[in-house]
């Protein structure tokens, strides 16, 4: 998935979820296919998206295809089933709690980029902090799980003071320093989600105006997956 090859992507967590049919992972990685297939289709993926803060400011809704957006809550339902079933025999089952995180984090990555519903977004994006914090108090080394801490703090950080302000009467996180140490500790030390934290990790350096650190990473990612086109061209225009 992180070299774009979606297609085989879909077939791999397919056979997943034909051979572990109870596991929440197969049908939510199967989702992340979907969603990310649909950013890279509306262009999405590129810096320029995530540097010009207009881009998330307009209401004008994207039109992804209408079948990959059925499969996407078809997958999306499928994993919230299997992890509710799963976290009713036992609460601290860290599989599921760990779906449970990555359902909220793609729910609010699909609100927010390509539905424009913000508010929503907001709600998954801090029930997935939630969530990933309750896995972490179990198990401290699920290094994936610190990126959903990651994203909430460092994305909200983002935002003016006043706003700041707001989102923590209503119980949200916005200490960017949280949210940079968090993020490495998934690029540092994640296994699915690592290439995700370094990508993220390099929007934050670009925005930093830091061009060293994020040649760096990506550099690191280009080599570690030719075949993704974006992060070849990313590094070329930081070449420039």
């Amino acid at each position: 998935m992180y070299d774009l090859e979606f297609d085989q992507a879909h077939k791999t967590f397919a056979e997943m979820e034909r051979l572990h049919p109870a596991d929440p992972l197969g049908p939510v990685s199967n989702a992340a296919a979907y969603l990310f297939s649909e950013l890279d289709h509306l262009q999405i993926l590129q810096s320029e998206f995530f540097l010009d803060d207009h881009n998330f400011k307009t209401h004008h809704k994207l039109t992804p295809d209408a079948s990959a957006r059925r499969a996407f809550d078809r997958e999306i339902e499928r994993a919230t089933e299997l992890s509710r079933n799963a976290l009713a025999r036992s609460p601290r089952d860290e599989n599921a709690l760990f779906a449970t995180t990555m359902v909220l984090g793609l729910r609010a990555d699909y609100d927010a980029l390509i539905d424009k519903r913000y508010l929503a977004s907001l709600r998954d994006m801090k029930a997935g902090r939630l969530s990933a914090e309750k896995l972490l108090s179990i198990d401290p080394n699920y290094y994936d799980a610190y990126l959903a801490v990651g994203v909430e703090n460092y994305m909200l950080s983002l935002k003016p003071a006043p706003a700041r302000w707001l989102l923590q009467l209503g119980g949200a996180e916005t200490d960017r320093k949280r949210g940079i140490d968090n993020l490495r500790l998934t690029a540092e030390k994640g296994h699915y989600l690592r290439p995700y934290a370094c990508l993220l990790l390099a929007v934050a350096a670009l925005r930093d105006k830091d061009s060293k650190r994020a040649k760096a990473i990506l550099t690191y990612l280009t080599r570690k997956f030719p075949h993704n086109r974006l992060y070849r061209e990313e590094l070329d225009r930081l070449q420039l």
